[in-house]
């Protein structure tokens, strides 16, 4: 079987590690689930141990790599599955369904008692029962796959039907501070701070829980002071709050000078209301328009990249008298 594993010594059917046995197995610090222990599961990449259907009684397993963890002391395997492997089932029990599991397994005759030293592909099964149950897996076991296998099953009858047998039991390991595909919904974390990928929703562990991630919000500035009037106006106030490249702000000022007249079609002069601070104005080249009021008749204002803010349009016919309150406001990216 096409079944690489890489620090496993030589013995059974297969050579020790080769070259190519380490060029294929994934090597490197993958997820954590203790000090010294590993998450094992599927790595992802396309469809790792992809199964289909081979026969009546058969199920191939497609090509993949994967992280096998053993006991404590054993530690993690790294596998990498080079060619489909066929994988057979016994015929069903003649009362009850089973299940079972296809796994990535390792036998290492330092830690079990199969005397090999291998890695390869195998069904576990399952036990017969009215309310059937997957197997419990040894150590040095990957699920991959279960299979139902109902009461009465063979190839004689037409076999298992591999359009609804098949349970996905693959769960998926990246390297350690990776974000991982979240098929394995019901699982915990390994350590606060792991991230995972569920559905296109970034989930983080608190420690107890998978919850969705929401970056810290960018904090908003704000600002009173900096702005000043214009000859013939009086400052009221200033309130300006930028976040993430934008601004808005409020300016307020109070006619101190003689009345300004808008004519029939609403024109004035250009009539400098004051000036915001640096920091808060808009980027060259474009100058920006905001609404203006007073409370009797409104217009529209100008703010350019020097901080200038003047009284372009007027209500036509209107005007504006002291000490009227004229209210401007403006909002753009800086």
């Amino acid at each position: 079987m096409p079944v690489r594993s890489a620090w496993l010594l030589p013995g059974g059917s297969e050579p020790g590690q080769t070259r190519e046995d380490t060029r294929l197995s994934p090597l490197g610090t993958m997820t954590p689930t203790g000090p010294l222990t590993t998450r094992p599961g599927v790595i992802p990449g396309g469809q790792p141990f992809a199964a289909a259907g081979a026969g009546a009684m058969a199920l191939q397993v497609g090509i993949g790599r994967a992280i096998v963890q053993g006991t404590t002391a054993q530690g993690a395997y790294p596998v990498a599955l080079d060619a489909p492997a066929v994988v057979d089932f016994v015929d069903g029990d003649a009362l009850h369904d089973r299940v079972d599991t296809v796994v990535v397994r390792v036998l290492d005759q330092l830690f079990d008692i199969h005397g090999q030293n291998l890695a390869r592909i195998e069904v576990v099964q399952g036990d017969p029962d009215a309310t059937p149950a997957p197997p419990t897996l040894d150590p040095a076991c990957t699920p991959l796959w279960d299979v139902v296998v109902p009461a009465g099953t063979s190839a004689g009858v037409g076999g298992i039907d591999w359009g609804t047998a098949l349970l996905d039991r693959r769960r998926y390991t990246v390297a350690v501070g990776g974000i991982a595909p979240g098929v394995d919904t019901t699982s915990a974390g390994a350590y606060v701070g792991q991230y995972r990928d569920t559905a296109g929703v970034l989930e983080r562990w608190t420690g107890s829980a998978w919850v969705p991630y929401r970056a810290p919000e960018v904090p908003v500035e704000t600002t009173t002071s900096g702005a000043t009037a214009a000859s013939g106006f009086t400052l009221v106030s200033f309130n300006a709050r930028r976040r993430s490249g934008f601004c808005s702000w409020t300016l307020e000022v109070s006619r101190t000078g003689a009345k300004i007249n808008a004519s029939t079609a609403g024109n004035i002069d250009d009539i400098l209301v004051g000036t915001i601070p640096a920091g808060w104005r808009p980027a060259p080249p474009a100058d920006v328009e905001g609404p203006a009021c007073d409370g009797y008749g409104g217009g529209v204002a100008r703010v350019n990249p020097s901080g200038a803010v003047t009284l372009r349009v007027w209500s036509g016919g209107g005007s504006i008298e002291s000490p009227r309150v004229i209210r401007i406001s403006a909002a753009y990216v800086l």
